[in-house]
């Protein structure tokens, strides 16, 4: 096997530890996987050189589809090394094999380096275009999100410590742990025991649009809060409920729901701005859906809940299910034992009394709709470990453990109220987080989990320069170079184009020049100190073919060797440009000259004895 076949295996191996990255649910990873066992069984069968460059061309196409698929920190590095040894593999092919691995690849390397300048211009100037293209089963859940709550037929909750999201703040000042709540969908129809969405809920349409009113004005403020959300099957986002969105892709519903225009399944950044305004989601009337309530299921809770709404006011209501929950002898538990019954709900709050953060909103949200106060379900993420980076700043880790299920209430004169009935139960679950299983050491004490969470903040801080720069900050940037003359834009991003080649290709010919002309020095540098170990110095001022003469003319054993040194370091320094073969040559014989001069005796025979 030659030594480009060797690099291009290299390449497809390291493209190959991507493959468990993907997610096989996008019609593009099926592109790749079969573009990658493409190009294994074309490298197998490859002998000419026309092929093994084909091969080559293959491997970096390949490589720009992973990075469309997989554009995070990690990943992006082994991006650049196929890039790399892909580029050394065409090198070798078109100088003939004669260059070593180190000097390919060095030369593959400045290759990129001298393209980065080009990729930032189109990085920068290009204009963005958009994208071309749960339910548990058995009797236990897992903490995540799924589309749905079933009261009455999760036994037990796994817990799941899988990334959900990281948060970076502006100002690096995360919020308190009771604070942080991260909306991600809210559930309305209820059927006595099943909590779901209301058909077409998560439509990105312009329907949604225009029912949420102002709450779709896109932000263009700077960037106060930055998030990277794992994939998910849903065309949700979470957020924190405030602020606008910076990505047009993105957009707030009438329930406070931050809807995706993206594939799903794909990794998210986006920003928020205006942090600090009104929301005005909150303020959107209640559906008629978020008063329904099954007539005739879980008869006791009715009950409780019609004496409240005979009695007293929708705001006292709710404090009345507060002073309730705080009576009765419930118990936090992520093993909770199935419901009996038909009225789950009902034998939840009145019998046993012990469950987790879906049983406490559940039971919370029909007793508000059962006393006439419209409420719904939020299904999300409380909480997340604030971790701090080793060079300053931090970001919010949350984790699909961080699942959580609180509710919302409508009150007439605030809008749409957040209660939490857990908080009410446990408050060291809000504060303190999901309890960590037995036998299990928390990540941020472990020395590998502190190694992939700092690790995860630098690719958060990566992803926030490269996937954050969308669309908006493009128009900023071309609005304080162009101002309103956005018609100007294709004359500046040629006329940049041509000024990086401008500059670049004259730095890289003066920098290969430099670089083999600095080589044959060394190799003259060597020679020189060998033949001072051997009694032989130039005098000051002396050139080199005269030195080599008066050499030759004291050692005539060496006389054939110095000359030949002279004439090929004279030849390459200072004789017209030779091609990158002769040069090789020279670099080679030079080489060969100095192993003579090293197994030269130390002393000339003497011609008169």
């Amino acid at each position: 096997m030659s030594g480009h076949q060797r690099l291009q295996w290299l390449a497809l191996g390291l493209l190959a530890t991507l493959l468990p990255a993907i997610d096989t649910g996008m019609p593009l990873s099926w592109g790749a996987i079969c573009l990658m066992a493409l190009t294994a069984l074309k490298l197998r069968e490859a002998r000419s050189r026309s092929e093994l460059r084909r091969s080559s061309l293959l491997l970096l196409v390949i490589t720009g589809v992973m990075a469309a698929l997989l554009p995070g920190l990690g990943p992006s590095l082994i991006q650049l090394l196929t890039t790399l040894l892909a580029l050394s593999s065409l090198l070798a092919l078109e100088l003939g094999g004669a260059l070593q691995v180190r000097t390919l690849l060095g030369r593959s390397l400045r290759l990129l380096a001298a393209a980065l300048p080009l990729v930032l211009v189109l990085f920068l100037l290009v204009p963005r275009v958009g994208p071309i293209w749960t339910v548990p089963m058995g009797q236990t859940a897992r903490t995540g999100l799924s589309d749905r709550l079933d009261t009455g037929s999760i036994a037990d909750l796994v817990a799941v410590d899988t990334p959900a999201a990281r948060i970076s703040f502006a100002n690096e000042q995360p919020p308190p742990p009771e604070a942080r709540y991260w909306r991600v969908l809210t559930l309305h129809s209820f059927d006595g025991q099943r909590w779901e969405r209301l058909p077409g809920e998560d439509r990105f349409d312009a329907l949604a649009r225009s029912a949420a009113g102002a709450a779709n004005q896109q932000g263009t403020g700077a960037r106060e809060q930055f998030w990277l959300a794992e994939p998910t099957l849903l065309p949700v986002l979470p957020w924190s409920g405030q602020g606008q969105p910076l990505d047009p892709d993105l957009r707030i519903s009438p329930d406070g729901v931050l809807l995706n225009n993206r594939p799903p399944i794909e990794r998210r950044a986006y920003g928020f701005t205006d942090l600090s305004a009104p929301a005005t989601w909150k303020r959107q009337p209640p559906r008629d859906a978020a008063l329904e309530f099954p007539v005739g299921l879980n008869p006791r809770l009715q009950a409780l809940g019609r004496e409240w709404k005979d009695t007293l006011a929708p705001a006292d209501r709710v404090a009345a299910a507060q002073r309730w929950y705080l009576s009765q002898p419930f118990r936090y538990t992520t093993k909770p034992g199935l419901l009996p019954g038909p009225h789950p709900v009902d034998a939840f709050l009145f019998d046993t009394r012990t469950g987790f953060c879906e049983h406490f909103a559940s039971g919370f949200t029909a007793l508000m709709r059962a006393a006439g106060v419209p409420a719904r379900i939020v299904l999300g993420y409380q909480g997340g470990d604030w971790v701090p980076q080793v060079g300053g700043g931090g970001y919010l880790d949350v984790r699909q453990s961080d699942a959580h299920a609180w509710s919302e209430v409508w009150l007439a004169d605030q809008g749409w109220v957040m209660v939490d009935p857990t908080a009410w139960v446990s408050p060291l679950r809000i504060t303190a987080g999901q309890p960590v299983s037995a036998g299990q050491t928390p990540r941020q004490f472990s020395p590998l989990g502190w190694t992939l969470l700092q690790w995860r903040g630098i690719d958060l801080r990566w992803t926030g320069w490269v996937m954050g720069f969308n669309r908006q900050d493009q128009l900023a940037l071309i609005e304080r170079l162009l101002g309103k003359r956005h018609e100007w834009i294709g004359v500046v991003l040629v006329a940049s184009l041509a000024l990086c080649l401008a500059l670049v290709l004259p730095l890289m010919r003066w920098t290969q020049r430099r670089r083999d002309a600095d080589g044959l020095r060394r190799e003259l540098d060597r020679c020189l100190e060998r033949l001072h170990g051997l009694g032989l110095d130039p005098l000051p001022g002396e050139d080199l073919g005269h030195f080599c003469r008066r050499a030759g003319q004291q050692r005539p054993d060496l006389d054939g060797v110095l000359d030949e040194l002279a004439r090929t370091y004279l030849r390459q320094r200072f004789g017209p440009a030779q091609p990158q073969e002769e040069r090789q040559a020279s670099s080679q014989r030079l080489r060969r000259l100095r192993q003579q001069l090293s197994r030269a005796p130390a002393a000339a025979p003497n011609p008169q004895a």
